[in-house]
């Protein structure tokens, strides 16, 4: 697992003054990007640092990030503006290239002027998917989500019996993951409703969001070979938010017999910056113990290790912005607060169980948590589960009213790990705004 070492020094300054108190960009963060600056059309990899993001081509070129052979690996596997390449290298490059920028960044060094001709302004640039998707697949370890989902549809029996055996999950479409700030246009399909005799064709009636977190895949394994769960963190190159768009109509009419399929691969969201490992680790918790009478984790998904420090304390919110509100000068409304602490499996055990039959993992593939709900009402992480399914609108100060979502809404997820004696970090926004469903074709 990673270790705590000075890069997480929370008394440590940049003299790039907006990373100091940064709500989620300080330097003890340092997530990687890549990023058109304006008036450009080539990617560039680069680091946020408060509301800087430093250029790092242009800082090696300027030999700044010059060192041993680690981080020479990880500045050449850069220089092609993704991160599939530095996903690939694994964790000893990734942290030689922390250990240089945070070295760079912190004040008193000597080369920060050179350092600072190589920043510039994150408002200026267009963010970029961080990485060439080969493979999406989306898990279900929120527990809580699950359970409520479950009792919409079946309440006598919420769970269905291979949920704590398994960390279910569904291959979904990597072509559609955008990066936030992408509209999301409403999907057409059919949908049936209890009313209905017949399916009818035409736009998504019943829109939804889901608040998770997204993992992307380093190192990759051979096709045939599994991947032990006690070397699973290993397989893990970084983390961002998630919005899995859900059209909850089309998906309760085609779900059965095969799962989800254009209620799904229209669009899902991705924040832009990769939080690393490293970023994270004063910030692992214990796996919490599982309820009294659950069964233990078959050996293959059960590492002591993993279960001691494989989940995390960040803090997850989903907040909405209406037309409504935004014409009357008010605040986004935050619909949901949870936390990482609510999934039912490790990342561990969702990457060990991929490829347990010998799914061969590559860099740059993404996994999503599922949606992450927290116990409490407030705390639900999607409008399924908040209205019950439509049943329970929800009431904004704008006088509005949302079941599901309406054309003109975004939506906005946000995350923060937080801990005593330690600077909190962020994953900065993963926003997107709801159009209109196009025209069906003829």
């Amino acid at each position: 697992m990673v270790l705590i070492d000075e890069t997480h020094d929370p008394a440590r300054r940049s003299w790039v003054a907006s990373a100091n108190g940064h709500p989620d960009f300080p330097i003890q963060n340092l997530p990687l990007g890549v990023f058109t600056p304006d008036g450009e059309e080539q990617p560039r990899a680069g680091v946020a640092i408060g509301d800087m993001i430093l250029d790092l081509a242009a800082a090696a070129e300027d030999g700044l990030l010059a060192g041993d052979a680690a981080l020479s690996r990880a500045v050449e596997a850069l220089a092609d503006g993704r991160l599939n390449a530095f996903f690939a290298l694994g964790a000893a490059p990734r942290r030689a290239l922390r250990a240089r920028l945070f070295a760079l960044l912190s004040e008193g060094n000597p080369r920060s002027m050179a350092a600072e001709a190589c920043l510039r302004p994150a408002s200026a640039c267009a963010m970029q998917l961080p990485a060439r998707i080969g493979d999406y697949t989306d898990f279900y370890v929120g527990i809580h989500h699950a359970t409520n989902v479950g009792r919409v549809f079946r309440p006598d029996n919420p769970l269905l019996p291979n949920y704590k055996h398994v960390p279910i999950g569904y291959h979904g479409r990597a072509s559609s993951v955008v990066v936030s700030g992408t509209p999301i246009r409403r999907p057409n399909g059919q949908r049936k409703g209890s009313e209905e005799t017949a399916p009818s064709f035409g736009p998504c009636r019943n829109l939804d969001y889901e608040l998770e977190v997204g993992i992307w895949i380093g190192p990759r394994n051979a096709l045939g070979e599994p991947i032990p769960v006690s070397q699973a963190a290993e397989h893990v190159a970084g983390f961002c938010l998630l919005n899995d768009w859900s059209a909850r109509d089309i998906q309760a009419w085609e779900y059965q017999p095969l799962g989800p399929f254009l209620a799904k691969n229209f669009g899902s969201t991705i924040s832009p910056w990769v939080i690393t490992p490293e970023a994270l680790a004063p910030f692992r918790i214990a796996q919490p113990p599982r309820p009294q009478g659950d069964p233990a984790p078959l050996p293959y998904l059960l590492d002591n290790k993993d279960q001691a420090e494989g989940a995390f304390e960040i803090e997850l919110e989903v907040l909405l912005l209406t037309p409504g509100l935004r014409e009357r000068g008010l605040a986004p409304h935050r619909l949901a607060l949870s936390s990482t602490r609510h999934m039912y499996w490790t990342v561990a055990q969702m990457v060990a169980h991929h490829a347990s039959n010998g799914c061969n993992l590559q860099p740059g593939d993404l996994l999503g948590s599922g949606t992450i709900s927290a116990p409490e009402a407030s705390g639900c992480g999607s409008l399924l589960e908040m209205t019950r399914g439509g049943k329970e609108p929800v009431r904004l100060a704008s006088g509005e009213e949302r079941r599901f979502l309406q054309d003109g809404d975004e939506v906005l997820l946000r995350a923060h790990a937080r801990r005593q004696g330690f600077a909190s970090i962020g994953f900065g926004e993963c926003r997107g705004a709801v159009l209109p469903a196009p025209q069906p074709a003829a």
